[in-house]
């Protein structure tokens, strides 16, 4: 087996043609759009290279047929934990070969080491939470949502085999979208709606400039206050919307109203991988003329939840129940969603939790977030709950405090 750093056309093709060949015999397998994956290592696209990050990537080759990739990455937002320094790997790909799976770990492990780190997670993005993050652990045989990560069952072992531990799991619900919000819900969500003041509604015809400002304002109420917690600024919600315009559908951008002020957001989009299945993994002309074909004329079954949210003043008085009840007498009749699938919430985020499992939701599936530190005298900690104290690492939360 022979290592090589991905700095030509040929390891970079070979980098991105490789997927394709662990999952040929997959049903299941839709592959992540190259141009996605490329603008995360592009130098002038990723932001995170002005704060001094540093990336790496490599492919496996044996007898010159490549049979592995990773990346390794140091992300400067998040590169302290606690007293330590942690590092990330991702975007690993290999055949069912352990002896290959280890080689490209070493190469991830040993590039970090060099460069001061403590440990890694993985496997993870070289950028934010909302792609490309965490194993998947629970159900192989569903079709995978656009943006998270899919694999073979056998990479668990592969992990856990070279030192790994779970940091945390990622959850991710799905709801049919015809059975009614759960009772509590309804009685909390038609008191609510006993206010004159008080309304929910869809997007349809609202300015994507207003869109972005109810978001900023309902995101800030909703989060702010949590330790660590960094208020978004305007410029931030407008890229939001903006990313989202394309394959915005406003019917699902449900927004909760109190005297006109918003406080609360149950934000969808359509199931991109509905489409992305017939483009081959490729955004290049020919791809994306399918693509919005598909987008235009297919139809859709699937709607994609990226976020959920209600102003602190708001929680638990209802707000979630008239959003839920809203998407199922007015979104549901219009016949073109069916049910929908959850973007994942990390087991660190119990409240969160119990809204979900409360709104009639069932677990979908389950990714692992892994982390390895290099050393054996540093004792490892699972993720801490959020607003609480640190999970123990047997993977029971030692305190749940109420969150957002």
């Amino acid at each position: 087996m022979v290592l090589r750093e991905v700095n030509d056309k040929k390891t970079e093709n070979d980098f991105f043609e490789l997927p394709k060949v662990i999952y040929r015999n997959d049903k299941n397998y839709i592959p992540a759009i190259r141009q996605d994956v490329e603008k995360v290592f592009d130098t002038k696209r990723n932001k995170l290279y002005r704060l001094g990050a540093e990336a790496i990537r490599w492919v496996l080759y044996e007898n010159e047929k490549p049979i592995g990739r990773v990346a390794a990455f140091i992300n400067p937002k998040t590169v302290q934990s606690g007293k330590y320094k942690v590092g990330g790997m991702g975007f690993f790909e290999c055949i069912n070969n352990e002896k290959a799976a280890h080689t490209l770990m070493d190469s991830a492990k040993n590039w970090l080491m060099a460069k001061g780190m403590d440990g890694m997670d993985g496997p993870i993005n070289f950028g934010e939470r909302d792609q490309f993050w965490g194993l998947l652990v629970e159900n192989f045989t569903a079709m995978p949502s656009y943006g998270m990560n899919y694999n073979p069952d056998y990479y668990q072992a592969f992990f856990e085999n070279y030192g790994f531990k779970n940091y945390f799991d990622q959850l991710v619900f799905w709801r049919d979208l015809h059975l009614p919000a759960q009772e509590i819900f309804v009685k909390k969500a038609n008191m609510i709606a006993l206010d004159p003041g008080f309304r929910v509604q869809g997007m349809r015809g609202v300015p994507h400039e207003t869109i972005a400002q109810y978001f900023l304002e309902v995101y800030n109420s909703a989060w702010g206050g949590f330790a660590g917690f960094k208020a978004m600024r305007i410029e931030q919600a407008r890229n939001i919307i903006k990313s989202m315009k394309v394959i915005m559908d406003p019917d699902i951008l449900i927004f909760a109203f109190m005297n006109e002020k918003p406080i609360g957001f149950y934000l969808s989009i359509p199931e991109l991988n509905e489409f992305f299945r017939h483009v081959n993994g490729n955004m290049n002309w020919w791809g994306k003329l399918k693509f919005f074909w598909k987008l235009k004329t297919a139809k859709r079954h699937t709607m994609l939840g990226i976020v959920f949210g209600v102003s602190r003043d708001f929680q638990g008085r209802g707000v979630e129940g008239a959003m839920i009840k809203y998407c199922g007498e007015v979104v549901v009749p219009m016949g073109r969603y069916h049910d929908t699938i959850l973007t994942w919430i990390g087991d660190f985020n119990p409240r969160m939790l119990k809204v979900i499992e409360n709104l009639g939701t069932q677990l979908h599936r389950k990714l692992t977030t892994y982390r390895l530190f290099f050393r054996n005298d540093i004792p490892f900690e699972r993720h801490p709950i959020v607003g609480g104290k640190k999970q123990s690492s047997d993977n029971q939360n030692t305190e749940e405090t109420p969150i957002n």
